[in-house]
């Protein structure tokens, strides 16, 4: 699914073996996935889907000293969190361990990941 915040943007399904890189759509509040090639078009997961990054993945964390945090895992599951909240962000990926990390937070630009999703489309 795509955030309540890209719906000004271009956008398709998450399909099987996409190569996808967080980014900053032009014009929005928000990150979101695109494919590699197609910066300009948000592709939508499904919640449930598995997603597996390049490297462990990395985020920005008001509370580090650094700002930023990482996550020594490389796959997880996207998920929306609080679903019923209007105007708030929902996309987000939980990791092994239940640690939940909001696309909004992850660095843009830097984390690729591939969709092996179980799509329901």
């Amino acid at each position: 699914m795509c955030d309540y915040s890209l719906h000004s943007v271009a956008s398709r399904a998450a399909k099987v073996g996409d190569q996808l890189v967080v980014t900053d759509f032009a014009k929005t509040i928000t990150r979101g996935f695109a494919a590699v090639g197609e910066p300009d078009v948000a592709v939508c997961v499904s919640p449930g889907t598995e997603l597996a990054f390049e490297n462990h993945v990395q985020y920005h964390h008001a509370l580090s000293p650094s700002g930023k945090a990482r996550v020594n895992h490389k796959v997880a599951r996207f998920r929306q969190v609080d679903p019923d909240g209007p105007h708030v962000h929902h996309d987000a990926v939980e990791f092994p361990g239940s640690e939940i990390v909001m696309v909004t937070h992850l660095f843009a630009d830097r984390e690729q990941l591939c969709c092996n999703c179980q799509c329901d489309h």
